[in-house]
């Protein structure tokens, strides 16, 4: 039997897809996958853990060489961590591996606050990280001055300053005009005081000086100042008003004076003065009298309160007498009455009932009710004898 040698061929290893787990997730991976997770972005993270974004960003991106001071990376990384709700010494323990940061002790350069100059090789070949730097591009600018000015304020900033300006202007020309003196010519040619002898027909007048050159007459000092001057008595004038006491004679002035019998039979009685009469005699009025308590209210024909409130037993109230009558109102009717020239009349109406709109004048006030009959009211009677007895 023959037997066939074949080669074995081996299987080339082929590649399998990678899943999740089949990369390496770095620290800073994790960390920003967590933030994002959160919802919280590096000014948010600066604001709650009063870290700079710069310093978050560097543990980020395991980059020790942002820090000030080395010897607070530590504190930094585990803060962070607790917010991201991880393992702090595990975060702090990948941050050392991936950046190759130890912890420094003692006074040594590393614990330094002091930074080391960088070499200018250095600094021309990095790569500037916006993170890292101080001044983050993220980070709001502050406003300038013109970008708090609205451009509608400008507008009406300047309309406002144009009113003023023109209100202003316009005060100034009315004041100037206001002072303005204008003169105007006139038809009268106004008269020279010089021409004008005051002395000219007085006797013994002071000598004139003429002017040949404008033909004016002007007169002498002493003539203006004897002109002007109120001229003075020798002897003041006195006139006595009053005599003495002792000089009068009560037998002949006063009212003991003794005259003839015959020269008082004489004498016609005095006959009475006549005074004239200017106005005319007033019309008899319209009073009010309330026999019991009741609520009254007066208005004026223009619809005015006159008079409001409770009159007591024995009150009176004068209407006052007006081109147009009052009206009345009253709660309680039979407790008023009406006095005119003299005589009572009423009551108002019947008792526990209201009269509104009753025009208190004399007319109508007597066309509408008749005189009360004090025997028959009594308590009209008995109000009526409590105010004569006032009176007297």
């Amino acid at each position: 039997m023959i037997r066939r040698r074949t080669r074995r061929i081996d299987e080339e290893p082929q590649d399998e897809p990678k899943g999740f787990d089949a990369f390496e997730m770095r620290l800073g991976d994790v960390m920003r996958g967590e933030r994002a997770t959160m919802g919280k972005s590096l000014l948010d993270v600066q604001r709650e853990l009063r870290i700079k974004a710069s310093y978050i960003a560097a543990i980020e991106n395991a980059d020790p060489s942002a820090f000030d001071t080395p010897g607070f990376i530590a504190g930094y990384v585990r803060s962070y961590a607790r917010y991201l709700n991880m393992d702090p010494d595990q975060a702090f323990a990948d941050f050392c591996t991936e950046s190759g940061f130890s912890t420094a002790h003692g006074m040594s350069a590393e614990a330094s606050s002091i930074r080391k100059p960088e070499t200018p090789a250095q600094t021309s070949g990095a790569v500037r990280d916006p993170f890292m730097s101080n001044n983050t591009p993220f980070a709001p600018e502050g406003e300038g001055l013109l970008s708090r000015i609205e451009p509608g304020a400008i507008g009406s900033a300047m309309v406002l300053m144009l009113l003023i300006g023109s209100i202003g202007f316009g005060g100034y020309t009315v004041l100037n005009e206001v002072q303005r003196v204008r003169l105007a010519p006139v038809e009268n040619t106004p008269d020279v005081l010089a021409d004008l002898d005051p002395l000219q027909d007085r006797p013994g007048g002071a000598p004139q000086m003429a002017d040949n050159s404008g033909g004016l007459v002007t007169p002498q000092a002493e003539a203006l100042d004897r002109l002007y001057r109120p001229q003075a008595l020798d002897v003041p004038v006195m006139v006595a008003r009053d005599a003495p006491i002792s000089t009068l004679n009560p037998d002949t002035v006063g009212s003991f004076h003794k005259q003839d019998p015959v020269q008082l039979a004489q004498v016609s009685p005095r006959e009475p003065v006549s005074v004239p009469q200017v106005v005319e005699t007033p019309a008899p009025g319209v009073e009010m009298v309330a026999v019991r308590p009741a609520w009254v209210r007066v208005r004026s024909a223009d619809g005015t309160v006159i008079f409001e409130g409770i009159m007591e037993a024995g009150d009176r109230w004068t209407v006052p007498q007006t081109e147009e009558p009052a009206t009345l109102r009253v709660g309680e009717s039979s407790a008023i009455y009406f006095a005119v020239n003299g005589q009572h009349y009423g009551p108002a109406g019947n008792r526990g009932t209201v009269t509104s709109k009753l025009a208190l004048s004399v007319d109508n006030l007597t066309a509408s009710y008749t005189v009360a009959d004090l025997e028959q009211h009594q308590e009209l009677a008995r109000t009526v004898a409590q105010n004569l007895t006032q009176v007297d």
